[in-house]
């Protein structure tokens, strides 16, 4: 199974009120930014996705599956982020506890909570072996910029 984190977002042309475009990533509710031009307001998106995924992350629930771009920009957020969410899905589908992964990993249980917050600076190395003991495996893509 692979799980992708690029969500497309709807860019809304500027407000007359304030002339800012407002992106909105529609898969996740409540995403809504806005920026002063499109490339602005797609930084935002992805600012915005972090933490939407953060909040996901916090609550321990799955990020939703994106939906189909149709030519619309996407946004991804940051590996660290994208590897938490993905660890704490592949975690939960596995049906393992906390202390089961953190004996499989050799560490305690204290260190698996802190690679499932999404404020804590996790090593990005650390997450690959989590996930590796789940049968998963952290692929990174490279593409240009928003």
């Amino acid at each position: 199974m692979t799980t992708k984190y690029l969500y497309p977002v709807d860019l809304s042309p500027p407000s007359p009120r304030d002339m800012r475009v407002t992106a909105r990533i529609s898969d996740l509710e409540g995403c809504v930014t806005d920026g002063a031009d499109s490339a602005e307001a797609l930084a935002e998106a992805a600012d915005a996705l972090e933490e939407a995924l953060a909040v996901l992350i916090a609550e321990g629930r799955d990020a939703p599956a994106p939906s189909p771009a149709r030519g619309r920009p996407c946004v991804a957020p940051g590996t660290v982020i994208a590897a938490k969410a993905a660890l704490g899905a592949a975690l939960r589908a596995s049906g393992l506890s906390q202390s089961a992964l953190a004996r499989r990993l050799g560490v305690a249980e204290g260190e698996v909570r802190r690679m499932l917050d999404p404020r804590h600076a996790t090593k990005i190395g650390r997450l690959e072996d989590a996930l590796a003991v789940l049968g998963r495996r952290l692929t990174v893509t490279v593409g240009d910029a928003a």
